[in-house]
Parts: C-alpha cells; sequence; structure tokens
C-alpha cells in the first residue's frame, strides 16, 4: 500500500541543457553562505513564503558537475518534479528553502553539502525553480492513542467517525474501493499521503494490510474514519515499512 511520493507531471520529453557559463566559477555578486553554500538570485519569486520543515515542493531543475559539465539530472518532462525538500541533497534542500514561490536561482554546492552524493572536490552546480510550496496535512491531535471515546474491536483496531456516510452499502473483503488517505506513526510522522498528489487511490481491499481491510468494511459513501491499527494487522515489522501502530484518516469516496 505504500505509494511513492515522488512523480514528473507532464508529457514532452525534454534534451537534457547545457550548462550555464559560470559553470566553474561563480560570479562576484554570488552570495556564500557560512556552510560553504554558494547562489544566485535569476529571477524574482513572490515575496510570501519559504518551503519549512516537512512541506513538499513542485520543482523544475538541472545539475551538472562543475568539474566536466556533464548533466547528472534535470527535469526531464515540461511539468514539474514533486519531492518533499528534506528528502534533496542537503545543498539542494538549503537552496529552495531559500527561495519563494516563481523565483529561479542558480546554486554551486559543494561535496560537504552533497549528502555522500558529490565526490570529494567536486561542485554540483544547479539552476532551480520553486514553482510551488504543498503542506502536508497536519498529524492529528490524538495521533499518538486512541481517544477515549474510540471503538475498538476484538482485533485491536480502533476507529472514530470523523464524518457520517451517506449510503448504507459497505465494502466487502474483497471489493475495490477509492479512497483518499493520509497516514501518520504515533509520533506525528507522516508516511503516505493520497492528498498531497491530488488523486484518490483505487485499491482492492484483498491486497491492503488486514487493519485497512477490517476497518473500510466499517464505511460507507463519502463517510471519513480515523483508524488506530496495531502492528500485528498494519505492517507485522516487515523491514522498510513503517512500525508501530499506524494511524490513518480515510475518506471512502467510492465503492465499485
Amino acid at each position: 500500500m505504500m505509494l511513492a511520493l515522488f512523480f514528473a507531471a507532464a508529457v514532452a520529453m525534454k534534451p537534457a541543457p547545457a550548462p550555464p557559463p559560470d559553470l566553474t566559477a561563480p560570479p562576484a555578486d554570488a552570495q556564500k553562505s557560512a556552510d560553504g553554500l554558494v547562489s544566485k538570485p535569476l529571477e524574482v519569486g513572490t515575496p510570501a513564503e519559504h518551503p519549512g520543515n516537512g512541506d513538499y515542493i513542485h520543482i523544475r531543475y538541472a545539475v551538472w558537475k562543475a568539474s566536466d559539465g556533464s548533466v547528472v539530472d534535470y527535469t526531464r518532462t515540461e511539468g514539474t518534479s514533486f519531492v518533499e525538500a528534506a528528502k534533496l541533497l542537503p545543498g539542494m534542500r538549503e537552496m529552495f528553502e531559500q527561495m519563494t514561490p516563481g523565483e529561479k536561482c542558480r546554486a554551486w554546492i559543494p561535496a560537504s553539502l552533497g549528502g555522500g552524493k558529490i565526490a570529494s572536490g567536486e561542485t554540483f552546480v544547479v539552476d532551480g525553480q520553486l514553482v510551488d510550496i504543498v503542506h502536508p496535512p497536519a498529524a492529528p491531535a490524538d495521533v499518538a492513542a486512541p481517544p477515549a471515546d474510540a471503538t475498538k474491536t476484538s482485533s485491536g483496531l480502533a476507529y472514530k467517525v470523523l464524518l457520517p456516510g451517506s449510503g448504507t452499502v459497505h465494502p466487502k473483503g474483497y471489493s475495490k474501493v477509492v479512497v483518499h488517505y493520509s497516514g501518520w506513526t504515533t509520533d506525528g510522522r507522516m508516511f503516505d499521503t493520497s492528498v498531497l498528489r491530488g488523486e484518490p487511490a483505487e485499491l482492492g481491499l484483498d491486497r491492503v494490510i488486514p487493519g485497512w481491510t477490517e476497518g473500510i468494511q466499517l464505511m460507507t459513501e463519502g463517510e471519513k474514519v480515523r483508524f488506530w491499527i496495531p502492528q500485528k494487522i498494519a505492517y507485522k515489522g516487515q523491514p522498510g515499512m513503517p512500525a508501530g501502530m499506524l494511524v490513518f484518516d480515510v475518506e471512502l469516496i467510492k465503492i465499485r
């Protein structure tokens, strides 16, 4: 059920961009931060907000090696890349966190800000545009444990209706459903959401974690429910999956 939180939105593929003329030597008016990042604004953005901790951003970018001008990576479509700012290279994260929507900037990133991805003595040069900022759903106030008024089932699943549904039909254990959802660990860390992707997910209830199979069968179309799912009916300690009790806000949009 874990879905990727990074995607490129658009169609036509773009050719690799040519390196900028000041690839190997930042201009005199470039700014240098205390940690070694060198940057120069190329186009002014909207003077509003900067990306914050936990925010997601739509960006366009190109990255070259300063040593030879070779392309490391770039946005390959006419659209944007959608990424959690915290998962960028440290130097790229710092660069975009200094920007506002619409701004374009060039940065020279030393190996010390490469997160182990830039070879010693090498510099990455980045042209980036911050298109917009998307704030993730906030963790619920009761994310740490089910409140006293939550309903509990014999499996250990706890749930609370946030918004009643409009129908009377419930999904079956083999039904396909269309849902919007967000999931957090009990320390408030969001690990997955359909909301940021801007489109609901279609899932088979026989192909998700047991807590989802049980919980969504309790819902009707239009209903929104918060679930507290113990590890034994979540990912059961599988490596690489969120551990412990998981908390999901789920909206059942449609039963197929």
